[in-house]
Parts: C-alpha cells; structure tokens; sequence
C-alpha cells in the first residue's frame, strides 16, 4: 500500500482536498450507525457536522488535529482529535483523568476494513495526543457498533461511561471509552 497515511497539519487547508475529505465522511459516518437510524437523521448530522464547510473549519482550528489515510493519492479515511473533554456531566464522569483530548472521529472506506490504516490513524492520534501531553484520550461508540468497540478495546481502551449522542431527530446511546496515556 503506497503512502499508507499522512498527517494534514492543523491550519493547512491546501493539503487536503475538502470536497474529497467531506465526500469520505459522507460514506463512512452511517456505517458506524445502528440499521434503525433513518437515512434523512443521518443526512442531517452529515450535513451538519461533515460538510466541506465544517471541515474547513476544522482544519483552522488550533484545538483540533485532522489525520487522513490515503492510498494511491486518494482519502481512504481519516481521524479527528479534539483537546479538551466538552460535553455533558456524563462525559465529564468518564473522563476523570485530565488533560484529556477526544478522539472525535475515526472512520475508514469499508473495502479498506482490516488492512491497516484504521491501525494507522490510531497510531497517528495517540501520537499527535501524547505530544499534547494529554493524559487520557476518550470518545464515544454507539452500543450497537460492536465491531468499532471490538478496535478500540484492541487498542488499550475500556468502558468508562456513556453519553447520549444526537444524530438528526434521533438520540442513540453510546459508550464512553478511555484509554490511559500516563
């Protein structure tokens, strides 16, 4: 696999193709969701937090870091880390361990399941974590998507909460997961 992945740095917006980035979103986001969520709920919250607008604001932000997996030059994935634990008392409760960064999205092309750049993104943000120097890396899975809490479990983190997570009109239940840096 040629240039599994590469990082695009923070306030790069001309790395990254965000058309081709937010297209990827589109594709990957409904395949962490359970089969009852409605097309349009999921359209919504891709419209909402996937756009190509909303990924430019990403990439300015200084709290933020974007890595994307690429193959052959095109986006096969990507991950998004945030600092900071932001949410409810929830989330606040799983995530004792502080500095903490959330680990906002991780998603890969379904063809490309199990061949590495999932591993590789994880390896990217725990990094890119570790030199914030964070002490606890967390985010949410839906309880339903036990493939995902199968991956993150492979990767050093456990049940420490849960969290309600709105997509469209619809809440879903999620977990909280953490994994410990220091």
């Amino acid at each position: 696999m040629e240039s599994l992945t590469e990082t695009v740095h923070v306030a790069s917006t001309n790395s990254v193709d965000i058309q081709e980035l937010a297209a990827i979103a589109a594709r990957t986001f409904p395949l962490a969701c359970p089969p009852t969520i409605p097309p349009k709920d999921s359209a919504s919250f891709i419209d909402t937090h996937l756009s190509a607008d909303r990924f430019a604001q990403y990439l300015t932000d200084p709290q933020r870091a974007l890595f994307v997996a690429r193959q052959d030059g095109r986006i096969i994935g990507y991950a998004m880390l945030i600092r900071g634990v932001a949410g409810p008392a929830d989330v606040q409760r799983a995530v004792p361990n502080r500095p903490a960064a959330e680990l906002s999205k991780i998603y890969v092309l379904p063809d490309h399941h199990g061949a590495g750049p999932a591993t590789a993104l994880m390896e990217l943000v725990l990094a890119t974590a570790e030199r914030w120097g964070v002490r606890s890396v967390w985010l949410g899975v839906n309880r339903a998507n036990q493939r995902a809490q199968r991956f993150y479990t492979k990767n050093g983190f456990t049940v420490s909460g849960t969290r309600t997570f709105q997509v469209g009109d619809r809440r879903e239940s999620d977990f909280v997961m953490v994994r410990e840096l220091h």
